[in-house]
């Protein structure tokens, strides 16, 4: 019986997560009141790209496990990264991604430590190519990025790139873990970490490789919606400006005060859209858009996958 009841408690956490975001779009009828029917194609064609810019993201995440010597049925693999993506696009920094640990002990009885050196470098894919984009972007939209926003901008791609190459530093990194696991409750033992560690040794280059390449073609279907967006609102923004500005508010939008970048993303735009020789209320237009197309359509694939395979409790799978 309370198996049962927690399993209910983790199915309805889907639609209380979802009643956020609807509160959360007030916004979005200033958006739509921007369009016309001749604008419903571009739309929902930016839309529609969101379901293939996960198929690369699975596709990677494949990659990834069978590297490790893992094989996850493909069915599994997509509800699985919605579901925990769903959660991830809804807290702070994304840290609802962690749940994806908890499909692979649950359904291949990978410990922990394993799946969290997984899902480290899944995560490390992302954020070294955004951070590539992201130098892109404040370089292509260098002269109109002036002053003390151009040098925030470097120093936050600067201070992110450098902060995970502390994984590089392995010595370092278990002395600060020994120190911290003092104060934790009961002491636990490093085992734990020491096996994290060693996971993160054991991918190739090559597969690390071919993990790059899907995540480069993921973020380019985020720019190709992110464009399509500023077609149907009728911007004249070019394909470069797109992937600038999409680039840089999707760094400021790891910062663990907002959800998804709501608010930081559309404090950006309206700082720099003047700048692009449009008016703020056009780049707080075009944040809420971004928001809704990108982010929104998402979540409700998450939803969906959250009541088909909602976070698994229980013994892992024999």
């Amino acid at each position: 019986m309370p198996r049962r009841v927690l399993k209910l408690a983790i199915r309805l956490v889907g639609p209380a997560l979802l009643v956020v975001v609807l509160y959360r779009l007030h916004g979005a009828g200033v958006v739509l009141d921007q369009l016309d029917r001749h604008d419903i194609l571009p739309l929902t064609g930016a839309m529609l790209l969101g379901a293939l810019n996960y198929y690369f993201k699975v596709l990677r995440w494949d990659v990834l496990l069978a590297a490790r010597g893992h094989r996850y049925s493909r069915l599994r693999a997509w509800t699985s990264f919605l579901s925990s993506g769903y959660v991830g696009l809804l807290t702070p920094g994304r840290v609802g991604d962690l749940l994806r640990v908890q499909y692979l002990r649950h359904d291949l009885g990978i410990p922990y430590a394993d799946g969290l050196a997984l899902l480290t470098i899944d995560r490390l894919c992302d954020l070294y190519v955004l951070l590539a984009f992201a130098g892109l972007g404040v370089a292509l939209l260098g002269a109109a990025l002036t002053g003390e926003l151009a040098l925030v901008l470097w120093l936050g791609v600067a201070v992110t790139a450098l902060g995970p190459l502390l994984l590089l530093l392995p010595g370092l990194l278990r002395r600060v873990a020994a120190v911290m696991y003092r104060w934790l409750p009961g002491q636990p033992e490093l085992a734990g970490f020491d096996r994290f560690l060693a996971g993160l040794k054991q991918q190739r280059p090559a597969d690390i490789a071919r993990a790059v390449v899907w995540t480069i073609l993921a973020f380019v279907i985020n720019y190709l919606q992110g464009y399509l967006l500023a077609v149907a609102l009728n911007l004249d923004l070019g394909v470069l400006s797109v992937v600038g500005l999409l680039a840089v508010s999707s760094l400021l939008g790891l910062l663990p005060i907002s959800i998804s970048g709501l608010g930081v993303r559309e404090l950006f735009f309206a700082l720099a859209f003047p700048l692009l020789g449009h008016s703020s209320e056009a780049g707080v237009i075009y944040g809420l858009g971004v928001f809704l197309v990108i982010y929104v359509a998402a979540v409700i694939m998450g939803f969906i996958s959250w009541q088909v395979a909602p976070p698994p409790v229980g013994e892992p799978a024999k």
